[in-house]
């Protein structure tokens, strides 16, 4: 499994529509900074057949500290979970795409 980096997005995106890639950069951008942005808000983000977007707090719990087995607090906070949409569920469990994965 490889990862994809943002640039490489970019350039994919920029390539395949023709349009510039500061255009491109521009925008994928401005779509991260309003996703966070709205999840900042509390907001639940819904790309229907895509996923959904949204927070969860984690609730407050004692830890351990793996080295001097000392009892540590960590309080409660909030995090994002995103759920798969139907589209997006189908094609990452296709047989050829999840065979792959499974086996590594």
């Amino acid at each position: 499994m490889s990862t994809i980096t943002k640039r490489e997005l970019i350039d994919r995106i920029a390539k395949n529509t023709q349009a510039k890639r500061a255009l491109v950069k521009a925008t994928i951008q401005y779509v991260f900074d309003e996703i966070t942005s709205e999840l900042t808000k509390g907001n639940r983000l819904e790309f229907r057949d895509f996923g959904v977007f949204e927070t969860k707090t984690r609730a407050a719990r004692t830890a351990q500290n793996p080295k001097t087995l000392e009892k540590v607090h960590v309080p409660a906070k909030l995090t994002v979970k995103f759920k798969m949409g139907r589209l997006m569920k189908q094609k990452v469990n296709t047989p050829k795409n999840a065979g792959a994965r499974l086996t590594k």
